[in-house]
């Protein structure tokens, strides 16, 4: 059983932090009550809910964001070490951004930023 205690002691620590901050929360929640307020960021009431599904180009869109975004996320290392590395360091990323052009281009021919 001594081997066990560490392992016990922890649990139990873990035991009473959760339930001191699960008590804290209950203590220090709000009023549960909806507001009874108007649309405060467009001005309009939603003609939607706001989990309902959305039309299936969004995610294209989505993707071509995520492939642009990915692009600055290696862009910005790229152009602290560009000038330790050197050409190698332009050539790759030239095919990264050969391989994203081809990305883009294939969803511009599947129609991904037609709007109608």
């Amino acid at each position: 059983m001594d081997a066990w205690q560490p392992l016990l002691v922890l649990l139990g620590v873990v035991v009473a932090g959760l339930a001191a901050l699960y008590g804290l929360g209950l203590w220090l929640a709000a009023d549960r009550t909806p507001l009874d307020s108007g649309p405060f960021s467009g001005g309009l009431a939603p003609s939607e809910h706001a989990v309902s599904r959305f039309h299936v180009r969004w995610y294209a869109v989505t993707m071509i964001f995520l492939a642009f975004d990915m692009e600055m996320l290696f862009m910005y290392p790229w152009v602290k070490v560009v000038s330790e590395v050197g050409t190698p360091a332009v050539v790759e990323m030239f095919l990264f951004l050969g391989i994203l052009f081809a990305g883009v281009a294939y969803a511009w021919r599947e129609g991904a930023l037609r709007w109608t």
